[in-house]
């Protein structure tokens, strides 16, 4: 029967519909599963797009973007994502990110110590390539204990490369790393880098240097093509590589070296003491000891710290007490 008009009194909620708003549409957290997902590297990235190697061939690149439902979930150089869409690499083709995978490792880095916001440099690389010239720029060691500080924190395993051995002797500043065991390779302008060659084969590997210390240099000797590769990897649109921003690139006799830009700081901010002390298996367990809030450096600093028990019980060198004390220290200086 029809109400005529005026004639509420026969109307009651059933009878009123009501369009939600935007902001009260119920929404699932339930994702897809994309189940016809590839899996791919990230290798590049530029202008909100990002450049993946499927199943880590250097030979299938795609282009993709991130998909709505990662909402701001970052995605970093050497990320491991599926990828679903147009994966084919044809020219003005894009794919989409649907998932991340789980870190094996980060290298982390902020602004400077006062910085509360982490970066995350490079995901799951395998070893952290330290890169320092022995002669113009002079090392600088406070920078080494800085990236070794990162390195052990992320779960990355470092080595050291002293480049330009043609101008100084290295054997000073390796005597000062000898209590780290920390795995070493000297460079000369004038010979091929082959034993760095081995230790990068078949492996993700992130350099990290100042500027002028020869890491494009080396990059563009380890791998030949290495500026038709960045075009390739990060010229998406009209992006192009430059010294600001990573990239991966695939290693001739197999495994990936990711650039990072020249770095002038290396900030610590997220990093605790316990972080440090976490790569030196023999510590670890006195650590515990130490009253609450000890950043381990001893007297006059830290004067109960129980470190300092252990070398004296003999459970560890007194070299090694001072190597770990000089990178904790190295949080609050980068000379």
């Amino acid at each position: 029967m029809a109400t005529r008009r005026g004639d509420w009194s026969r109307l009651d909620e059933t009878d009123v519909r009501v369009r939600p708003g935007k902001g009260s549409r119920p929404r699932s957290k339930r994702r897809p599963e994309h189940a016809d997902a590839v899996s791919g590297m990230v290798v590049g990235k530029d202008r909100g797009r990002w450049t993946c190697a499927v199943d880590r061939d250097p030979g299938h690149l795609i282009v993709a973007m991130r998909a709505r439902e990662l909402g701001r979930t970052p995605v970093v150089i050497g990320d491991q994502v599926d990828l679903v869409g147009d994966t084919s690499g044809a020219p003005d083709t894009l794919a989409r990110i649907v998932r991340v995978g789980e870190r094996a490792s980060v290298l982390r880095r902020t602004a400077d110590d006062t910085d509360t916001f982490e970066r995350v440099v490079v995901a799951n690389a395998e070893q952290l390539l330290i890169v320092c010239a022995l002669a113009d720029p002079p090392p600088r060691t406070g920078f080494i204990d800085r990236c070794l500080v990162a390195a052990f924190a992320g779960g990355l395993e470092p080595v050291l490369c002293l480049t330009k051995a043609d101008l100084a002797d290295p054997a000073d500043l390796l005597a000062s790393y000898a209590e780290l065991d920390l795995p070493a390779v000297v460079t000369r302008s004038d010979m091929d880098p082959g034993e760095l060659r081995a230790r990068l084969n078949d492996r993700v590997s992130a350099l990290v240097g100042h500027s002028g210390v020869g890491k494009s240099t080396l990059v563009n000797r380890l791998v030949p093509d290495a500026d038709r590769a960045i075009g390739r990897v990060s010229g998406v649109g009209k992006g192009r590589h430059t010294s600001t921003s990573a990239v991966a690139l695939p290693l001739p006799d197999g495994g990936w070296v990711v650039d990072t830009p020249g770095i002038r700081s290396f900030g610590l901010a997220h990093i605790k003491p316990d972080d440090i002390v976490a790569a030196f298996e023999e510590f670890v367990a006195p650590a515990e000891e130490c009253p609450s809030g000890c950043g381990h450096l001893g007297p006059p600093e830290d004067p109960d710290c129980y470190l300092d028990t252990t070398v004296e019980e003999g459970a560890a060198t007194p070299g090694r007490l001072t190597s770990l004390r000089r990178l904790l220290a190295s949080r609050g200086t980068d000379d």
